[in-house]
């Protein structure tokens, strides 16, 4: 056992270490629970929910592209009704901190969701924004920070867990964007979701996707991650969990670095179950190494 405090406070709850996996990435944690004890994370995040079950996108779901990957999953989930009911029960005997990422394609989506999540044992629900807003023609709730505001705002007068809001990197102004959220009422930012994109079968000549656009993540996103991470954690003043392309415990000290509180591994789990708890360890050996005792002594010298 090494005397070095990996420790973090997310919004009032406590984590074991900042490396979390990332919503969409990981399931509900069974798989990996499988090949590693995942309460040795400091916490899970689940795959979106949305209030009802959704099938997802047909066609083609994820194309590898040059150090990253692009995915059009569609939000397959079984609906937070069978969440609660199945996949939490099994979640809570992990033992480690779940964070529940709501999805929505209307605003009522978001407030009835978040009732349901007011009644288990959830520590964070995490807002994902980036979802289509249907009665608006299918402009996501988090590219306007106006709109993006309005929901925060309403979500947060219902919601009676700590809620996180996360961002994506489409947003006309992520700094702007983000101090909207922490004026809704947001206890905390994670950012940064995929980045809009697009890949061509010269084959066929037709798009990839059905959907055309698709989620570009991986390390290819990481250097225009981390400067959002930065800019915002400099204009906000609630804690921030930084992600996009991180790979290995250099990247997740960049992001801490850049002022986050703790980060979120996703398509990194693709290409290397073990991933997460790579960091964890490695984090650990890089505080033991630099003699750092605590996490909050890690800082940018800017």
């Amino acid at each position: 056992m090494s005397n070095v405090d990996t420790s973090v406070d997310i919004c009032g709850v406590e984590f074991k270490n900042p490396v979390i996996a990332a919503s969409g990435t990981f399931g509900f944690g069974q798989e990996f629970n499988s090949i590693y004890p995942v309460k040795e994370l400091g916490g899970i995040c689940t795959k979106g929910l949305t209030f009802h079950k959704k099938n997802g996108n047909n066609g083609v779901r994820i194309h590898e592209t040059r150090a990253g990957m692009m995915n059009s999953v569609g939000l397959q989930n079984p609906g937070i009704d069978e969440f609660i009911n199945v996949e939490f029960p099994k979640m809570k005997k992990l033992g480690t901190n779940i964070i529940a990422n709501l999805g929505g394609n209307n605003l009522e989506d978001y407030i009835e969701g978040v009732k349901k999540l007011n009644k288990i044992d959830v520590d964070i629900v995490e807002l994902n924004i980036s979802c289509p807003n249907v009665k608006e023609g299918g402009m996501a709730f988090g590219i306007k920070s106006e709109t993006a505001y309005k929901v925060v705002s309403e979500v947060r007068k219902c919601c009676e867990k700590p809620l996180l809001v996360k961002l994506s990197p489409n947003a006309e102004d992520i700094v702007d964007m983000a101090l909207k959220c922490e004026k809704a009422g947001a206890d905390g930012l994670s950012l940064v979701n995929t980045f809009k994109a697009m890949a061509i079968d010269i084959r066929s000549a037709k798009p990839v996707f059905d959907n055309v656009f698709a989620g570009l993540s991986g390390p290819c996103i990481k250097p225009i991650a981390l400067r959002m991470v930065y800019e915002v954690c400099k204009n906000v003043s609630i804690p921030v969990i930084g992600m996009g392309g991180i790979e290995n415990y250099e990247d997740a000290i960049e992001f801490l670095m850049a002022g986050a509180t703790a980060i979120q591994v996703g398509t990194s789990n693709f290409s290397n179950p073990y991933a997460c708890l790579d960091i964890i360890k490695d984090i650990e050996k890089y505080m033991i190494k630099n003699k750092i005792g605590s996490l909050k002594e890690i800082k940018l010298n800017a």
